[in-house]
């Protein structure tokens, strides 16, 4: 294992640092317990919650500030975060008019941001993102799981927040967003774990994993690997069926397309993949509107990427192209 590393057990720690030292006028990081929250504190709103297991960088922690979320609690490296985290975060933040918990669907989150709610002592309630199209259960979880659609929705529900609205407005529209989004990615490589000091899984130079999970859990079958266009077509395929099990119309819409990077694979493949998905888009008549693409919902060092399709509405457009000033997204400020 090559890694920039002192000690395993500091690693995320001195990751945390780092944030805050490196974006003081954003953020402010608290270590023990572990969270991340805006340096303009805005509990006069509803306040945003998201976390999960570090290593998946800039999610969430990279989303904090104006425009998006206002906390972020880091687990250890794909590992959850724990109640007491939320609990301690959202005291010193002391939201006002209710907290909304955005929690991708894996068993841990799931389980230790119930507990939070139900122990914290402000109105609150929680929203689930599965927008993976790949599989229905993997060994993270029951259900869908959760992955780069997330970024889509805490940034149109950071907007929506910043303009006073109520709790149950902000989980209407994420609903919304989240069944609006589907997403599906592939492997190159695997990723490794400092703790584990190697590779998650074994896979050959002429092979990808295809529907893999953000944790490098497996997808939905190993293949060779092949042209860029022909994985692009069978990704796009598996999403526009899982938005048509959705009831979610395609055909002559616009959309946002991310193109998502899992840290080990070069910008400029991304931009080819793009470039790929907007020719094999266009047959099927969906205009691309808006688009990201980067490494925004990473896996470690995994090689790799995803596809994400999120089918706009006036609302969703309008709140994605609301201003954000974050140490990893930032524009129209």
């Amino acid at each position: 294992m090559k890694k920039f590393i002192n000690e395993v057990d500091d690693f995320i720690l001195e990751s945390l640092s780092g944030l805050a030292q490196a974006h003081p006028n954003l953020v402010s990081v608290n270590l023990d317990p572990m969270y991340v929250i805006r340096k303009d504190i805005a509990n006069k709103k509803v306040v945003l919650i998201s976390g999960g297991g570090s290593g998946h960088e800039p999610l969430h922690s990279g989303f904090v500030g104006h425009g998006m979320l206002d906390i972020a609690c880091p687990g250890h490296v794909f590992t959850s975060p724990t109640p007491d985290q939320m609990i301690s975060a959202l005291e010193a933040y002391q939201p006002e008019k209710g907290v909304l918990f955005i929690v991708k669907n894996y068993s841990g989150d799931v389980m230790n941001f119930e507990m939070a709610a139900e122990m914290s002592s402000y109105e609150n309630k929680s929203l689930i993102i599965n927008d993976d199209a790949a599989v229905i259960n993997s060994s993270y979880t029951t259900g869908k799981r959760g992955v780069a659609g997330t970024v889509i929705i805490e940034k149109v529900l950071g907007s929506l927040a910043e303009t006073g609205a109520n709790l149950d407005q902000c989980l209407s529209l994420g609903q919304r967003v989240n069944n609006a989004s589907s997403t599906m990615g592939i492997a190159l490589t695997s990723c490794t774990v400092p703790a584990a000091g190697k590779p998650t899984f074994d896979i050959g130079d002429d092979e990808v994993e295809v529907g893999v999970g953000i944790h490098g859990e497996p997808g939905r079958r190993r293949e060779k690997i092949k042209k860029a266009n022909l994985m692009v077509d069978d990704m796009i395929d598996v999403i526009l069926a899982d938005l048509k099990e959705k009831n979610v119309k395609t055909n002559s819409s616009e959309i946002l397309l991310l193109v998502n990077g899992y840290a080990g694979t070069p910008l400029s493949e991304l931009y080819l993949l793009f470039d790929v998905a907007a020719k094999n888009l266009k047959t099927h008549n969906i205009k691309i509107a808006r688009s990201l693409v980067g490494n925004y919902t990473t896996a470690l060092d995994m090689a790799g990427a995803s596809l994400t399709l999120c089918v706009l509405d006036d609302d969703i457009k309008n709140h994605w192209d609301a201003p954000v000033l974050t140490p990893a997204l930032r524009w129209g400020m």
